[in-house]
């Protein structure tokens, strides 16, 4: 149903984006992130005990799930990552400073798309996750 919701959409990853909301969080026409957040369909304890049948390598399983903000954002899946100020405190309702700047951004941009053109983007966009290209010799 989000998928074909005919209006712009940017979603915001604040704590943790997980399971099942992760995917509808990755609908957005744009999906930014706070830096120490996480996004990820599991979590590594999750995923940890289904690939080794032990929950205690989730930090292993972490690693690999690739669920930080500048890891997402190198991987494609994120469209921006909102910086957090280090050690400083900013309190509700964002722990950043100026969201606004970035959502006012985003929106300019995907406002002037016309909106058969957005909801296709969005399901090109949304596809393209968890592709992956494999290097010859591995």
């Amino acid at each position: 149903m989000m998928m074909m919701l005919r209006t712009p959409m940017i979603n915001v990853v604040i704590g943790e984006g997980g399971s099942g909301g992760a995917l509808a969080i990755g609908i957005g026409d744009r999906v930014l992130m706070l830096e120490y957040s996480i996004y990820s369909v599991i979590s590594p304890e999750g995923c940890a005990a289904i690939l080794w049948k032990d929950g205690k390598k989730g930090k292993i399983a972490a690693e690999a799930l690739k669920l930080t903000a500048p890891d997402l954002y190198r991987l494609g899946v994120i469209d921006e990552v909102l910086k957090e100020p280090a050690g400083e405190p900013i309190g509700p309702p964002w722990p950043c400073r100026n969201p606004s700047e970035a959502l006012d951004r985003h929106l300019k941009e995907i406002e002037r798309v016309e909106i058969d053109e957005l909801l296709k983007r969005r399901y090109e966009k949304f596809r393209k996750m968890g592709t992956f290209i494999e290097e010859a010799g591995r």
